[in-house]
Parts: C-alpha cells; sequence; structure tokens
C-alpha cells in the first residue's frame, strides 16, 4: 500500500510540473510564432459590444399561389455577376446575385494577427478549385438539375451599395429568381441594420414540388479550424431546449422545436434563427475533412411559401449573445474539460469572468486583471494549500515508523495493512489528506484556464508593452 501511496504522489506532481509543458505540446498554450493571414486577431482596443435590438419578425406563412404577373423578372444563368454590398459600423457584407448568396462577411472591429496588414476577419471560407463549397443562403432541392440553376443563376437584385449610419440605420436588399423550365420561383430579402450582428432574412419560395432546405453554408462562421484540445468547432443545434454540438457522420435530420442551428469556432459564430422556435426539420451534414454545414428544411407547399428567420453572424461576446435571450450564450463553454462539458467547471467559471470583466472596467486593462483574480484565487486556496502542505509534513514525520512497520509484515500483507490503518489512526494521519486539497483546486484553475483561452473579450488582450 505504501508503495501505492508514492506512486500516487509522484504521478501528482509529475502532472502539476508538467502541465505547462503538456499545455504546450497539445495545442493549448503555443509560443509565438510569425503571424499568418489566418490567424487569430486581436480585438479593437475599448470596442464595447454590439446592441442586438433587431426587430423578431414573424412567423411562416402559407401564401396564396400569386399569379403569372412577372413580378418576379426571370434572369439569364450565364451572364455578369453582381455584387452588392452593405456595410454598419460591424461588418461589411458582400452580396452575389450568382446564385443569391453571401460571398463575403467581414467583422471590422476583430482583425488578423498580420503586424505588417492587419485585415478584418472573413467568416464566409475562400472558394478552393478542388473543394466544393455551398455558400451562405444557397437554397438546396432533391432535383440536382434545379439544384444547379439555383446555385448558377443569376437573380434579380432590388436594392444597392448601401453604408449604414444612425442616420440610415437600415437596408434592404432582394434577391429573385425564376427558374426557366420549372417556374419555381425563390426570393431572398435581407434587412441590415446599424449597430447590430442580426440581419433580418425573409426567404419565399413559389412551385416547389418538393422540400427545400436554406442552407448556412460550408464553414460559415468558422474562421479557423484549430488543431489541440480548443473546445467544439463545428455544428451546433439548440432543439426543444437543449443543445447539441456532435458532427454525423454524413447527414442528420433532427426535427422538432427549433431555436436555432449554428455554426462556430472558439471566438466566432453563425446562426441560422427561425422568427418563432416551432416544429421543423434542422439539417446538419459533414461535408468533408473539417468541412461542415447546417440548414432549415422547408416543407413543400401548393402555393407560396414565407419563411422568416433571423441570421447572426459575429463574435461570440458573451453580453451580446445573452441580449438575444435564445441560449446563443451556451456556446461558449466555460465547462470544458478533456473531451466534454462538466457543470462544476461552469459553475466555478461564469462567477470568475465576471469577477474579471469587474476588474478589467477598474484596471482598464485585462492583463491586470488576470494578475489580481489570480492572487485573489491564491489567497482563496491558500488553507486548503496549508493544508495540503502540513498533511504532507505530517506523513514526512512518521515515515521512518512506517518504514519499520513494512519490514516487519514484509511477508503478511494482509497483517501490514491492518498495522497501518491503526497506526494511520494512532498518529491521526492520513496519507491521501496532503492530495484531496490539490484536487479539490483543479475545478477553480481549469475554469480560470477556460476563460482566458476560450473567451473572445480576453483574445490577444494587451498587457502593457505585450500583445
Amino acid at each position: 500500500m505504501e508503495r501505492r501511496i508514492i506512486l500516487f504522489l509522484v504521478l501528482s506532481m509529475a502532472v502539476i510540473v508538467l502541465y505547462p509543458y503538456l499545455l504546450e505540446k497539445m495545442g493549448f498554450a503555443k509560443r509565438p510564432a510569425s503571424p499568418t493571414p489566418r490567424a487569430i486577431a486581436p480585438k479593437k482596443d475599448g470596442a464595447a459590444p454590439a446592441t442586438v435590438t433587431a426587430p423578431a419578425p414573424p412567423s411562416a406563412q402559407i401564401l396564396p399561389t400569386p399569379a403569372p404577373s412577372g413580378r418576379m423578372p426571370t434572369p439569364a444563368t450565364e451572364g455578369r455577376e453582381q455584387e452588392v454590398t452593405v456595410e454598419t459600423d460591424l461588418v461589411k457584407v458582400v452580396l452575389s446575385n450568382r446564385g443569391g448568396v453571401i460571398k463575403r462577411w467581414e467583422l471590422k472591429r476583430y482583425l488578423t494577427s498580420d503586424p505588417r496588414d492587419p485585415k478584418p476577419i472573413q467568416l464566409v471560407p475562400a472558394l478552393a478549385k478542388d473543394v466544393s463549397l455551398t455558400l451562405p443562403l444557397t437554397v438546396q432541392v432533391p432535383d440536382a438539375k434545379l439544384q444547379e440553376r439555383l446555385t448558377r443563376g443569376l437573380y434579380a437584385v432590388s436594392g444597392k451599395d448601401a453604408t449604414l449610419s444612425a442616420a440610415q440605420p437600415a437596408a434592404d436588399v432582394v434577391l429573385s429568381y425564376t427558374d426557366p423550365e420549372t417556374g419555381v420561383q425563390v426570393s431572398k430579402r435581407l434587412t441590415f441594420h446599424h449597430g447590430s450582428y442580426l440581419v433580418d432574412l425573409t426567404l419565399e419560395t413559389t412551385g416547389a414540388s418538393s422540400s427545400t432546405t436554406l442552407s448556412l453554408g460550408t464553414n460559415f462562421g468558422i474562421h479557423e479550424w484549430q488543431e489541440g484540445f480548443v473546445g467544439f468547432i463545428g455544428p451546433a443545434t439548440f432543439i426543444n431546449g437543449k443543445l447539441a454540438k456532435d458532427t454525423p457522420e454524413k447527414e442528420d435530420l433532427r426535427a422538432g422545436q427549433v431555436t436555432w442551428v449554428a455554426l462556430q469556432d472558439k471566438y466566432f459564430l453563425a446562426a441560422l434563427i427561425p422568427a418563432d422556435p416551432g416544429t421543423r426539420i434542422a439539417v446538419v451534414r459533414k461535408e468533408g475533412e473539417k468541412l461542415v454545414s447546417v440548414g432549415l428544411r422547408i416543407p413543400a407547399t401548393a402555393g407560396a411559401l414565407l419563411s422568416r428567420c433571423r441570421l447572426f453572424v459575429g463574435p461570440k461576446e458573451y453580453d451580446t449573445l445573452a441580449a438575444l435571450k435564445l441560449e446563443l450564450e451556451e456556446t461558449i463553454d466555460f465547462g470544458w474539460f478533456i473531451y466534454g462539458s462538466w457543470s462544476i467547471v461552469r459553475a466555478v467559471a461564469k462567477p470568475l469572468f465576471y469577477a474579471i470583466r469587474y476588474l478589467h472596467e477598474i484596471t482598464h486593462n485585462y492583463g491586470v486583471a488576470i494578475i489580481l483574480i489570480t492572487v485573489f484565487i491564491k489567497l482563496l486556496l491558500a488553507p486548503l494549500a496549508y493544508k495540503s502542505y502540513k498533511s504532507m509534513k505530517d506523513m514526512a514525520a512518521v515515515q521512518p515508523e512506517m518504514m519499520a512497520l513494512q519490514k516487519k509484515y514484509a511477508d503478511d500483507r494482509e497483517r501490514l495493512n491492518k498495522e497501518l490503518m491503526k497506526f494511520y489512526k494512532e498518529r491521526k494521519v492520513n496519507p491521501v489528506s496532503g492530495c484531496l486539497p490539490m484536487f479539490f483546486q483543479i475545478p477553480v484553475f481549469v475554469a480560470l484556464f477556460n476563460i482566458l483561452y476560450m473567451t473572445i473579450e480576453l483574445r490577444q488582450a494587451p498587457f502593457l508593452l505585450w500583445v
């Protein structure tokens, strides 16, 4: 038993001593390296979380079949692509009439880390020749030929380039298409708002003989698919009041009260939010290695179907997400620890997060706030550390007597164990009590690590002369 205790203590000390080295090797803490164009970007100092007070649109409606009035013009499938750019104080969005999709989505307050040429974070993945990517807001149908025309067709555009401000707080862009062979009509109306990451989206489909899927696109919202233990990256859904963050082998249809479907990485998020959490089908797909997409399935109707939802694309700022009251803040996994999310870590992390933000409001520097909270934690846990030290010192004092017992009963393991238990009781020592206080501290330090590593508020925050 004594050898097991010694082994236990050695392993515990090894974990504590080797912890920083293991973090670096597993991808937790990387040494400074030369920045790349896709590196994580620092937040502009002093930038406040965006407001999210966009009006909530009404639920989906089935409209009567319109008479052939030419309301939606039939554009050619071949021709010159047209782009519309809408810019707010937070984002710069480029829409393309080729498929009626989002081509670029830049976050103006978050820049790449290249000191020579920092650029806004881009959340629409770049197209590659050898990889087929679905662009955001693509309408998908089972008919492959119709799908090709809906994807490659040139949509009619209503709206123009706009730069929003307090004087012009909103702007609409409408992209519409009529299929020349089937007569299927698709119209997408996007309403952008100054001071908000939310966009109102209305999708109207007419004449679809089968269900359609409004796709959020491939990896939309995922800026960087990092290696190492960095929490969950990929699809997330909130259905029937439950958060799911698993990636299927191929495709997964999830029916229920859909609150939202999303794609996320550690710092950024793109979410498609129905106007009301009615019964719907969420489509989650794995399209390849580190390639995922999500969407909402829209049923076929005899007439026109009007589906209203909202689109959130932006940083995972806790206050911004919490203000929506849609549980989107749950995508920030404060409780992450070794292949899962732990409630005890989450329960500790949130108060620590609030405390760090409060200290930041006083010091105006996250580095100083972290130092202060670390000192506070060490003082708070000092009694446990002292108890651990005292217990280990007491065990060291009785070590000679324990060795004598081991020699005396070396040939009788059962008798040795009984004598050791009696010895511990008489001397009022416990070989495990020196280690238990250290384990009680683990949730606190894991929670602090999660805050430092996974919250965008602290993402490469400056500290004096070091960034």
